[in-house]
C-alpha cells in the first residue's frame, strides 16, 4: 500500500512514528518540532505541521495517536539550544527537530549544531534549501558559488553535523531518514544531524510505501566491556594505592549514578566530577570530592595530582577536566577509561574499557569484589572534601558590601532551591563558580553547557529543560543563571517561555561586562581590556557605566521581573519567584571584582611571547612555569613494569 504525500508531509509522518527503547522502557523519540518559517520552508514543513495539528483536532492523529507538536521560536540558534536542553535532560532518549528557512535562517543554526555535536546531544536540523531543479536560480538568499551550483549555505552545517545529507529527490528521503535516526539514537555517534531540504522538493508529492510510516523502535543497548579489556582494567585497578574516579556526562546519560555509588562505596575510591558529570554523586556523599580540573575543588585536584590510577567513566577529558594536562601530575599515573565511545576510551594512553557506563561499572564492581582502596586514602579524601565544603560555606556567607559577590548569589539560590530543582548555565564566570561551589543533590539537578560554553544558551537551554521536566511529569523548578553579557547575546526565548506558559526562574546577574574574560585578561597581563561595558572616551572604552536596564528589557519581553537589592533582597525575590507560576526574572547587581575561591589547577591560554607591557611580560613568565608542567600521557597504561 502507498500513501500520496508531499516530501515535507512524509518527513513529519515518519518522525511521529519513531520510538526509542532502553531497559525495556519505550517512548516516542521526537517530542516535537521547533520552527521559524520563511520562503524556504513555510509551504513545505510549515504546511505539513499545520496539517497534522489540524488533523489532531478532529481525529486521533497519526500512527500511535501521535502528532508532532510545533513550537514557535524567536531565534534559530536559540531553538537548537532549547532542543539540546530538552534532549540532555531526557538522557538523549528524546529529541526535537528544528526547521528554518533557506539562507540566514539556516546558517543561524550553525552555532547550535556545533554545540549539540560537541556535547554529543541529538538534535535533528531540517533547513530549507535552494531549488533542486534550479528553475529559478538564483533565488532569494542563494549563495552562488562559481565552482559548483551544488553548493549552498547549508554546506556550512557539514563540519558541525554527525550526519549531513541533501534530499534532492523524493526517492532519496527514506534512506536519508533512516540514516539520520541511526545516528541520533546511537550514544556513540549522536550529535547534530542535518537533512537539507530544497524548498521545491519539500512541496513535491510522491507515492510513499506505507511501511515508511510504521512504528519503528530504535533500541539503545548496554554493551558490556569485553573480557580481555575487563581483565586488563581490573589488573591495573588492583595495583592502585591512590586511585581516583573521574565521572563525566556519560555516567549520567547512561543512568549509571546508582552503579557508581555502589562501586565507590564498595571500593572506597573517591569520585571527582567533570562539568557534564556533576551530580553523579550527591555533593555530601562520603566518596564525593567535587569538581576536578581548572574549575575544580582543592580536594579533587589534590587527589588528582597524586593519583596513581585514574578510572574515567563517561568523560572525554576536556582541557578543563585535565587542567590542560597538568592535574594528573604523578609520573607513574595510569588510566582506565570506561566509555561507550572507543574514541574517548583510548585517550591518555588508557586501558580502553569500551562499553556502557552502567554495565561496565557493574562488571568492575563484580571483578573487584573483596578489594578496597587503602583506608588512609579514602579517609584523607573525605577530610579534603569536608575542608572544601567549609570553603564553600565561607564563600556563600562572605557578606560583601555594598554589592554582593557572585558566590553569595549562588549560595542564596542553592539554599532556597529544592534538591530536585535544576540549575542551568553555560558561559562566563558562573560555570566555573557553579562547578566548584554548587552543592548538587540530584543527578539531574545540574545542567551547565560547558562543552561549547556558548553565550546565549542559558535561557533557551533552560526552556528546553523545563519542557523536558513537564513531559516527564517531574516536579522541578528550573533556575537559569545568566550574566549580563550572555543575556545581551540571546534573551529572546523569554518571549517563547511566556507564550508557552512555561515557568522559568531566571537569575540575571548584572556586573556591567564580561566578568570571566575580565579576570582571565587580567591574569594574562591584558588588564581587562575590552571586557567592561563603558562609554567611549578619547582613550578608549573606559568612561562611565552604560545606562543599560536589563530588568526593563526582560519586562518588555513579557516576563515578571523582580529587582533584588543585596542578599536580603535576593532571598525574598527567590522565594517570590518560586511561588510564582509564570516566568520570573530576578535582577541582582554584583561586584565583578570579588572572585570565588580559586582552583589550584591551571588552564592553558597562551600569553604574548613578547610585549611592551610589563603586565604581559610578567604573565608570560608565569605561563612558562605552568607550561613546563604539562604532561603528554604517552606511556601505555598496560605493563607498568
Amino acid at each position: 500500500m502507498t500513501t500520496r504525500l508531499t516530501v515535507a508531509q512524509a518527513v513529519v509522518r515518519f518522525l511521529e512514528a519513531q520510538y526509542v527503547e532502553r531497559d525495556g522502557v519505550r517512548n516516542p523519540f521526537f517530542a516535537g518540532c521547533w520552527g521559524i518559517f520563511g520562503h524556504g520552508n513555510v509551504a513545505g514543513l510549515g504546511e505539513a505541521l499545520l496539517e497534522r495539528e489540524r488533523a489532531a483536532a478532529g481525529t486521533d492523529g497519526g500512527p500511535g495517536g501521535r502528532v508532532l507538536r510545533y513550537h514557535q521560536a524567536r531565534n534559530e540558534q536559540a531553538m537548537v539550544h532549547a532542543a539540546v536542553g530538552y534532549a540532555r535532560h531526557r538522557d538523549r532518549l528524546a529529541a526535537f527537530a528544528c526547521t528554518a528557512s533557506v539562507g540566514p535562517g539556516s546558517t543561524n543554526m550553525v552555532t547550535g549544531a556545533a554545540l549539540a555535536t560537541v556535547n554529543r546531544i541529538p538534535v535533528l536540523l531540517l533547513p530549507g534549501d535552494v531549488f533542486a531543479t534550479r528553475a529559478s536560480n538564483p533565488v532569494l538568499q542563494e549563495l552562488e558559488d562559481p565552482r559548483s551550483l551544488d553548493v549552498s549555505v547549508n554546506d556550512c552545517l557539514r563540519p558541525v553535523s554527525r550526519y549531513w545529507d541533501r534530499v534532492n529527490r523524493p526517492e532519496q528521503l527514506p534512506a536519508a531518514l533512516l540514516a539520520a535516526l541511526r545516528v541520533l539514537t546511537d550514544p556513540v555517534e549522536t550529535g547534530a544531524v542535518t537533512l537539507s531540504l530544497p524548498q521545491d522538493v519539500q512541496a513535491e508529492a510522491w507515492d510513499w510505501d506505507d511501511e515508511l510510516f510504521a512504528e519503528r523502535v530504535w533500541h539503545v543497548g548496554r554493551p558490556a566491556v569485553e573480557d580481555a579489556a575487563l581483565a586488563r582494567a581490573l589488573a591495573l585497578l588492583r595495583t592502585a594505592r591512590r586511585p581516583l574516579v573521574v565521572a563525566g556526562g556519560g555516567a549520567i546519560y547512561s543512568g549509571a549514578t546508582e552503579a557508581l555509588r555502589d562501586f565507590a562505596e564498595m571500593t572506597g575510591i573517591p569520585v571527582a566530577e567533570t562539568q557534564a558529570g556533576k551530580g553523579s554523586l550527591p555533593y555530601d556523599h562520603p566518596c564525593a570530592v567535587g569538581a576536578i580540573g581548572a574549575t575544580g575543588t582543592t580536594a579533587a585536584d589534590a587527589l588528582a595530582e597524586e593519583a596513581d590510577v585514574v578510572l574515567g567513566v563517561g568523560t572525554r577529558y576536556s582541557d578543563f577536566t585535565t587542567g590542560s594536562r597538568t592535574v594528573f601530575a604523578n609520573p607513574d599515573v595510569r588510566f582506565v577509561n570506561l566509555n561507550v565511545a572507543a574514541f574517548d576510551a583510548h585517550k591518555l594512553s588508557a586501558i580502553a574499557a569500551v562499553g556502557d557506563a552502567r554495565r561496565g561499572l557493574e562488571q568492575l564492581r563484580e571483578g573487584l569484589a573483596g578489594w578496597q582502596a587503602p583506608t588512609g586514602h579514602t579517609e584523607r579524601a573525605a577530610v579534603l572534601a569536608r575542608e572544601w565544603d567549609e570553603v564553600v560555606q565561607r564563600a556563600y556567607d562572605q557578606a560583601h558590601e555594598p554589592l554582593p559577590a557572585q558566590a553569595e548569589v549562588l549560595g542564596v539560590v542553592n539554599r532556597l532551591s529544592r534538591p530536585g530543582d535544576v540549575v542551568v548555565c553555560a558561559a562566563g564566570s558562573m560555570p566555573g563558580d557553579l562547578h566548584k561551589l554548587w552543592r548538587t543533590r540530584d543527578a539531574k539537578g545540574y545542567h551547565v553547557e560547558y562543552g561549547y560554553s556558548c553565550m546565549g544558551y542559558e535561557i533557551a537551554g533552560g526552556l528546553g529543560v523545563k519542557l523536558a521536566v513537564l513531559d516527564a511529569g517531574e516536579d522541578r523548578d528550573v533556575f537559569v543563571m545568566v550574566g549580563d553579557g550572555s543575556y545581551l547575546m540571546m534573551a529572546q526565548e523569554l518571549v517563547t517561555a511566556v507564550a508557552e506558559g512555561v515557568k522559568l526562574v531566571v537569575v540575571l546577574v548584572q556586573n556591567h561586562g564580561f566578568a570571566s574574560i575580565g579576570a582571565l585578561s587580567e591574569s594574562l597581563g591584558s588588564q581587562r581590556f575590552g571586557t567592561r561595558y563603558r562609554y567611549r572616551t578619547g582613550s578608549g572604552l573606559d568612561g562611565d557605566t552604560l545606562p543599560v536596564d536589563l530588568a526593563a528589557n526582560a519586562a518588555s519581553l513579557g516576563a515578571h521581573v523582580i529587582r533584588a537589592d543585596g542578599v536580603a533582597g535576593l532571598e525574598k525575590a527567590i522565594l517570590e519567584a518560586r511561588a510564582a507560576d509564570v516566568t520570573t526574572v530576578v535582577h541582582v547587581e554584583t561586584d565583578p571584582l570579588v572572585g570565588a575561591p580559586d582552583s589550584p589547577a591551571w588552564w592553558d591560554v597562551p600569553v604574548a611571547a613578547t610585549s611592551g607591557l610589563e603586565s604581559t611580560r610578567t604573565a608570560r613568565s608565569t605561563y612558562e612555569q605552568h607550561k613546563a608542567r604539562q604532561r603528554t600521557h604517552l606511556r601505555p597504561s598496560e605493563g607498568r613494569g
